[in-house]
C-alpha cells in the first residue's frame, strides 16, 4: 500500500473519524476505518478543486470584447463538446452538454495526473471509472424517463408486443452492461498505459520514455473522448423519439 500523501494525512485528521461514521450508518465498513481517504481520493479532490477554480476564473473574466486566454480555452472546450453533441444527440443537445463536458474534463484531468511521477492516475483506480460509469447510467436513463415519460419503457420491450417477454430481460442486461463497459475500458487501457510508462522509466529512465509520456498523453486523451462519446450516443438513444 503507497504511503498516504501529506494532505491525504490532513484530510483524514480533520474529516476521518466523520466520514467513517457516514459509511457505518449506511452500512458500509471502510478498510481502514482510521484513514478512509486514500491518495485516489485525494487527486480527485484537487483535480475537482481545480476545475472548480478555472470555471470559476472564465466567470469572473468573461468578456465579449478582450477574452482572455481562460475564456479561450473555455470557449474551445463548448464548440468541441457542442459539434459533437449536435452530430450524436441532434436536436436539443444544449441541454445535456453541461454534463457531457464536465464527464469529458473531469476523466481527462484525472487522466493526465499520471503524468506526474510518483502520482498514479486516479483512473487506474477501478472505483473511479465505476464511480463516473454509474453517473453516466443513472443520467441518461433519468434523462429518457424526463423526455418520454412511462413511455421509455417502450424502449425496453422492443417494436413487437408479444415479443417483450424475450426482448426485455435482454435489453435489461444490455443497459447494466454499459456500466461494466465504460468502467473496464477506462480502467483497462489507462493501468495498462501507466504501467508500460512506469516499466520503462524503470529500465530506460533517459530519452525514450519521452515517447511513453507521449503514449501516455495521447491514451489519455482518447479515453475521456469515447467515455464522453459513449455517454453522448448512450443519451441519444435514450431521448430519442425515432425509438419510441
Amino acid at each position: 500500500m503507497p504511503e498516504p500523501y501529506a494532505l491525504t494525512r490532513l484530510l483524514n485528521t480533520l474529516f476521518g473519524g466523520i466520514i467513517t461514521s457516514i459509511m457505518q450508518m449506511m452500512g458500509i465498513h471502510p478498510a481502514n476505518p482510521g484513514a478512509p481517504i486514500n491518495n485516489t481520493f485525494t487527486v480527485e479532490l484537487l483535480v475537482t478543486a481545480g476545475l472548480i477554480a478555472f470555471f470559476i476564473l472564465v466567470r469572473l473574466t468573461l468578456s465579449p470584447d478582450k477574452p482572455g486566454p481562460a475564456q479561450h480555452v473555455a470557449e474551445l472546450i463548448s464548440e468541441f463538446t457542442g459539434n459533437l453533441g449536435e452530430q450524436v444527440i441532434g436536436h436539443g443537445y444544449e441541454k445535456y452538454q453541461a454534463y457531457v463536458t464536465c464527464i469529458f474534463l473531469f476523466v481527462l484531468c484525472n487522466n493526465l495526473v499520471g503524468l506526474i511521477p510518483g502520482v498514479p492516475a486516479p483512473t487506474t483506480s477501478p472505483s473511479v471509472p465505476l464511480g463516473l460509469a454509474l453517473p453516466t447510467f443513472l443520467y441518461y436513463n433519468y434523462q429518457g424517463f424526463r423526455a418520454h415519460g412511462a413511455g421509455y419503457l417502450k424502449q425496453f420491450a422492443g417494436p413487437i408486443w408479444w415479443m417483450a417477454w424475450l426482448l426485455i430481460p435482454i435489453e435489461l442486461v444490455s443497459h447494466f452492461a454499459r456500466i461494466m463497459s465504460l468502467t473496464i475500458r477506462l480502467y483497462a487501457n489507462m493501468y495498462a498505459s501507466d504501467m508500460l510508462t512506469l516499466g520503462f522509466f524503470s529500465l530506460i529512465p533517459i530519452g525514450v520514455p519521452s515517447i511513453f509520456l507521449g503514449l501516455h498523453v495521447f491514451v489519455s486523451c482518447i479515453q475521456a473522448f469515447i467515455f464522453m462519446l459513449l455517454s453522448m450516443i448512450y443519451l441519444s438513444l435514450a431521448v430519442s423519439h425515432d425509438a419510441h
